[in-house]
């Protein structure tokens, strides 16, 4: 019997069918720019037909029972294989610790939450346990002949149980897996198409880290690149740019959505500019930014109007190990239900 949650899929295994298919045209980086071009030269996972399932199910039941408000929370970050059947992919870092801990705050305040995660990467509540620095078999001991909950973890253990089991009880949790970037893009198109039934009460939190270029399908080969293949000891890879879809998400593929996307920067000098720039360039409702050596102790929002709100942790709050997610979520919430208001004003 599979634990509560647990896929019959793995995102990482290999679709043999893509490699080299030569029925699949092949553009030039600058013309893969639109979801026309990229979708119909990309096939989608396999694995497709069975989240959408469970994405009826998931949303129906929220539209009828619960009521409750939709996060879609998209966390970690995505690959592109340069072979098929892959044993080399350049990767985006990313442990998914803010995607993680910001879905645990949206379910503490009465959300329904679509975890769209990298496979592996952290999830709420597990988030505890698999990163800590103490081996996970620390927090057990044996007992006369059992397993038993070290006394010393024991609280905390119960205060995240609690949660989990709340959020599992409600059906409240819906984790669906990716790891590479095609992967990403189809289950996030095919989210958010979901999710228009919910309009403004729909809210997109894309703490991803996407990648930017990525080898189509048309040129990846099936097996892995053998040294011994290569000129002169060297391996030259020709990537193609991904395609910016969040202006997509915006026009085409949500309905009144509220829709917020991050900025990580190292330089505080460009930190407000690129945030506006996003803004500009994809017409959505909020940009968080941070920078990588504050990130988390202090982000802010930045909203098409000019407005800029910071959120800190004082020194205090850091020392008792206070999440800044804990401030940042309830931040988010407030802006989400004025932006539903809005939406209920327009419509009357």
């Amino acid at each position: 019997m599979s634990p509560p949650g647990q896929k019959n899929f793995h995102t990482a295994k290999p679709e043999e069918s893509t490699a080299i298919d030569r029925s699949i045209p092949e553009f030039a980086a600058a013309q893969i720019s639109d979801e026309d071009d990229y979708f119909a030269s990309h096939k989608p996972p396999s694995y497709l037909p069975e989240i959408e399932q469970e994405l009826s199910q998931f949303i129906k039941y929220h539209q009828q029972q619960s009521q409750k408000k939709i996060a879609l929370v998209t966390s970690g970050g995505t690959t592109v294989p340069l072979e098929n059947n892959t044993v080399r992919f350049i990767d985006n870092f990313s442990a998914g610790t803010r995607g993680a801990t910001s879905a645990e705050y949206f379910l503490e305040n009465g959300y329904a939450v679509i975890f769209l995660h990298r496979e592996f990467s952290l999830l709420p509540y597990s988030r505890h346990f698999s990163h800590s620095t103490n081996c996970f078999l620390d927090f057990m001991i044996e007992h006369e002949g059992r397993i038993e909950i070290n006394p010393k973890f024991s609280d905390e253990m119960l205060q995240v149980y609690r949660k989990y089991h709340q959020a599992q009880s409600s059906n409240s949790l819906l984790l669906i897996p990716f790891t590479t970037v095609n992967q990403y893009l189809y289950t996030l198109k095919t989210i958010s198409e979901s999710l228009k039934v919910y309009s403004s009460r729909a809210l997109f939190y894309l703490a991803a880290a996407v990648s930017d270029f990525f080898i189509p399908q048309s040129r990846m080969p099936q097996h892995k690149i053998q040294s011994s293949a290569t000129q002169d000891g060297e391996l030259v890879i020709r990537l193609a740019q991904v395609p910016k879809f969040l202006s997509r998400l915006v026009e085409n593929w949500t309905s009144g959505a509220m829709i917020i996307s991050f900025k990580l920067e190292t330089d505080n000098n460009i930190l407000l500019k690129k945030a506006r720039s996003a803004l500009e360039r994809y017409h959505h409702q909020l940009v968080i930014g941070n920078l990588l050596q504050t990130r988390k102790k202090e982000v802010v929002f930045v909203s098409p109007d000019g407005g800029e709100q910071w959120v800190r942790l004082t020194d205090d709050e850091v020392r008792q190990g206070v999440e800044i997610e804990s401030k940042m979520i309830p931040a988010v919430v407030k802006i989400h239900d004025e932006w539903i208001q809005k939406g209920s004003r327009v419509s009357e």
